[in-house]
């Protein structure tokens, strides 16, 4: 498990191999600042965790859900970033289903569902720590031209 900085490593599912994220990760100070933990980065498969702050919840005391969304996007674009080209998100939706709060640990799954062409389908389970989904998301990817710098 790695934290989201912009200089630790990431795990990268093979032995001795870079993975395509790592300048993605590197350089991604939201994550870093979130304190998000890359747990596994595959091609089309992410794991991705963040303990909720205070300074995370909203004014009724839960988990801001647009941290929420921010740790399935993240999870989503490690999943959906398989190779040396840019994969950026062209649309996402999220379903909140259990409000969590400070001190508790979420962690984002994501999954590729399908890549076909330039475009490509993901899904995120967002879960507590004691396993209870928190939310679903659906992100549908776009993949650019461009290259992943070194």
């Amino acid at each position: 498990m790695t934290e989201a900085t912009a200089t630790g490593d990431r795990p990268t599912g093979q032995a001795n191999a870079p993975s395509p994220n790592r300048a993605m990760m590197d350089r991604d100070l939201a994550s870093a600042a979130l304190g998000m933990m890359v747990e596994r980065d595959e091609p089309g498969h992410a794991v991705v965790s963040m303990r909720v702050r205070e300074d995370m919840t909203n004014g009724f005391a839960i988990t801001h859900g647009g941290l929420v969304f921010t740790l399935a996007d993240t999870a989503f674009a490690i999943s959906c970033n398989e190779d040396e080209q840019i994969t950026v998100a062209g649309g996402a939706d999220i379903t909140f289903l259990k409000s969590t709060h400070a001190g508790q640990t979420l962690t984002a799954t994501a999954i590729r569902r399908i890549r076909s062409g330039r475009t490509g389908l993901y899904d995120v389970t967002v879960t507590d720590e004691t396993g209870d989904t928190v939310a679903e998301f659906r992100g549908r990817s776009i993949t650019t031209n461009r290259t992943l710098p070194a």
